[in-house]
């Protein structure tokens, strides 16, 4: 997969790491996804879920020059990836504590990261969308909590031996999860993301 990246189209700026000021510098991921929407040179566009544009910034910065550039078809997909569901971050931060957790089986703090997804996943997965005070909870819930528990368990992946081959294949997934529930509206491959790091490793 690396040794045939393919290269960004004529018009789109160089993949690289972290943010840039102006896409004559190059972009991340998510400053490509911007672009390929028609909005303005962000890496928070507004077509791309918060969660997930977390989880594609650490990968884009993390891995190497080659997975990377193998990762930019994602961008016009991440582009148009922001279901409506309020269950879909606890799902998708859910999913990467798993995949950490895989490397680290004893870790008690992602376990319990792990269960406290889980729980707050069931509690949203039958309430309706929309509403500023559910609105108000989960971006609470996705600055505070969320984005820790998000964090840490990239931090566990991206210290991996094959942690461009998690990372890589963690974010594939999490990108045509997050478009199956867009599209579904919310109910897609049973209701979870699945754990990219439900794979053999050996440690």
């Amino acid at each position: 997969m690396v040794a045939f990246a393919p290269r960004p189209p004529d018009g789109l700026p160089t993949p690289g790491r972290f943010t840039h000021l102006h896409p004559d510098d190059g972009a991340c991921l998510m400053e490509s996804a911007a672009l390929l929407a028609g909005g303005r040179f962000t890496d928070s566009p507004p077509g791309t879920h918060p969660a997930l544009a977390a989880l594609a910034r650490v990968v884009n910065d993390s891995v190497g020059d080659a997975t990377r550039h193998a990762l930019w078809p994602l961008a016009a997909e991440l582009a148009d990836a922001r279901p409506a569901d309020r269950a879909y971050a606890s799902l998708l931060v859910g999913s990467v504590v798993d995949a950490a957790r895989v490397l680290r089986p004893a870790s008690r703090r992602l376990a319990r990261h792990g269960r406290a997804c889980r729980r707050l996943s069931e509690k949203l997965a039958h309430v309706p969308a929309g509403g500023l005070p559910g609105r108000a909870a989960d971006l609470v819930w996705w600055r505070g909590p969320g984005r820790r528990h998000l964090e840490h368990a990239l931090r566990v992946l991206c210290a991996a031996p094959d942690a461009d081959l998690r990372l890589a294949r963690l974010l594939r997934e999490a990108v045509a999860e997050a478009r199956d529930r867009a599209a579904g509206d919310g109910v897609a491959r049973g209701g979870r993301v699945p754990a990219a790091g439900e794979s053999h490793c050996n440690r």
